[in-house]
């Protein structure tokens, strides 16, 4: 109860597309008002009008219902424009061949940041060329992996979730 919820673009202007991806911002009675003694943090993470930018990218649908779809410092920014890496990473899932992925941005020197996918391979036979074929075919061109690598696991919290941290850390 009490509690609002909207999606900002990246100038922080609220999103009035539906479906268009944005930062979900939160105000309400249980949302903190900031951080304690910080007034620098405090102006990172809220608004002018006291919303709390949460850092996850979401949706929202025309009933009204937010779906989180990533993280905002997990997206990489590609000639300036955004991809997010569980779109990318759901596309790739579905290749026969592979068994796990995960997607990161690098540094470039052309586009700012590129697309790095990280394959744990079910087929042992699963080549990068396969990999570059089938993302061409099933992702617009910024979105298809510069940079392709295969491991034969991914790091991941005791819980199970990918650290992308330590994928974008190593080479």
């Amino acid at each position: 109860p009490s509690t609002s919820m909207k999606l900002l673009d990246d100038e922080g202007r609220e999103v009035t597309t539906l479906g268009e991806p944005g930062e979900i911002a939160i105000k309400g009675p249980q949302v903190m008002a900031g951080y304690w003694q910080r007034p620098d943090e405090t102006a990172k993470v809220m608004t002018e009008d006291g919303y709390f930018k949460s850092g996850d990218v979401g949706v929202m649908d025309a009933r009204g219902y937010f779906k989180i779809v990533d993280r905002k410092k997990d997206m990489v920014l590609v000639s300036g424009f955004n991809v997010y890496p569980n779109e990318v990473e759901e596309v790739v899932a579905d290749m026969p061949g592979v068994l796990e992925c995960a997607v990161v941005g690098v540094p470039d020197e052309k586009t700012g940041e590129a697309v790095k996918l990280v394959i744990v391979k079910k087929d042992p036979a699963l080549t990068e060329a396969q990999v570059k074929e089938y993302c061409k075919a099933n992702l617009t061109g910024y979105k298809q992996p510069k940079v392709i690598e295969f491991r034969t696991e991914l790091p991941k919290t005791p819980v199970g979730k990918i650290l992308r941290r330590e994928l974008r850390d190593k080479k």
